[in-house]
């Protein structure tokens, strides 16, 4: 399309650059590497008309182009509709186990501008960038195009504190979009996911940032080290129980032993009930406790709560209809946020079954730590 989205006004955090410079020096040499996308929807490339049209995969084709030497592999860990709340838990599984030496770590549009927020994206950059193989780590933060909201505000905080780069999308694309120079709908069917020229702008801010760096690879910079958090950072060390390595107390909850394919491939090694009645307790250690359950588009589905410690005047209901109709629904309630260290018990209980229900219940994990 040829416009000119002003990439340079893109790199909103220049951060301290040692590592991403010794990464680009090892792949002059030759070596292998593993490039990670982290992210929600957009990096795992909605909308884009193919996989490899996607801002996540058109940056890892700029590393494979700008070092020939190097053979590298491709990480996409998007999955959409999720936020930094999930991305800390998952992260380990997901992305550090496969030795990453270059992180995208991509929320801005999932995580409301709020502290909660803040504080689940610290643990999850807390816990990429202080992993023991010390991989590169740059944050993108995209943007609405019809409002500019995004929790850029937030997370840029915390990219700031642990002097990271980052690259924002709203005084580059969003800039040209809020002006009329860039027809909306030419890049964004919704306002929020890009579509495949959407992409290759989000790209070229990316890569344009990653020009620069390059550039400058052979100038001296001392590394940075780990700061004190700036939050209260309780998610750090949050975890996901599933049934492959949790042992709750079922009663008509039934473990769903069908093989997990694809990293978005989500309900899976979870949980499911029929009846009214039927519970399930789980015991956790730490002061943040959080449940994910499928909202389905199928409709009626049950309705459960979830209480804490047995304080059922704070019980939290998880209602698995879905009101929208794009698809079914990972969602994520925050059941204690917070609360007193130690060990704390949670049940999830069927509270409202129907006599044609279209699917379970199907519980897909609790989060704690």
């Amino acid at each position: 399309m040829g416009y000119d989205v002003h990439p340079a006004d893109g790199w909103v955090n220049r951060g301290n650059l040692y590592r991403l410079k010794e990464m680009m020096k090892r792949a002059e040499q030759g070596d292998r590497m593993t490039l990670a996308f982290l992210g929600g929807s957009i990096t795992q490339g909605s909308v884009s008309t193919q996989y490899t049209n996607c801002y996540a995969y058109l940056v890892y084709q700029w590393f494979v182009r700008r070092f020939p030497k190097t053979a590298f592999t491709y990480i996409n860990a998007g999955v959409g509709g999720t936020t930094s709340q999930f991305g800390v838990s998952r992260v380990d599984e997901d992305v550090l186990m496969y030795k990453p030496d270059f992180v995208i770590i991509e929320f801005s549009v999932n995580d409301d501008n709020t502290d909660l927020f803040q504080e689940t994206y610290e643990g999850l950059v807390r816990k990429v960038y202080g992993n023991v193989y010390a991989p590169a780590v740059l944050l993108v933060h995209n943007v609405f195009y019809d409002t500019g909201a995004s929790a850029e505000e937030k997370h840029r905080e915390v990219g700031a504190h642990y002097r990271l780069p980052s690259v924002s999308m709203k005084p580059t694309i969003y800039a040209e979009t809020a002006a009329g120079r860039i027809p909306n709908r030419e890049i964004t069917p919704d306002d929020l996911h890009p579509n495949s020229a959407g992409h290759e702008l989000a790209a070229e801010v990316i890569t344009d940032c990653l020009d620069k760096i390059y550039m400058q690879r052979y100038e001296e910079e001392e590394p940075f080290g780990m700061p004190a958090p700036l939050t209260a950072n309780a998610y750090e060390n949050v975890r996901r129980c599933r049934n492959h390595n949790s042992s709750p107390v079922c009663n008509g909850f039934v473990p769903d032993d069908t093989p997990e394919k694809y990293v978005n491939d989500m309900f899976r090694r979870g949980w499911t009930a029929w009846d009214k009645g039927s519970s399930i307790v789980f015991e956790t250690e730490g002061t943040e406790i959080a449940v994910q359950y499928r909202k389905s588009v199928r409709l009626p589905a049950p309705v459960a709560v979830a209480v804490v410690d047995g304080d059922e005047e704070h019980a939290v209901t998880l209602d698995a209809n879905f009101d929208e109709t794009w698809g079914d629904c990972l969602y994520i309630e925050t059941l204690a946020h917070h609360i007193s260290p130690g060990r704390h018990k949670v049940e999830i209980r069927l509270t409202q079954t129907h006599e044609k229900d279209a699917v379970p219940f199907y519980l897909v994990s609790v989060i704690g730590g």
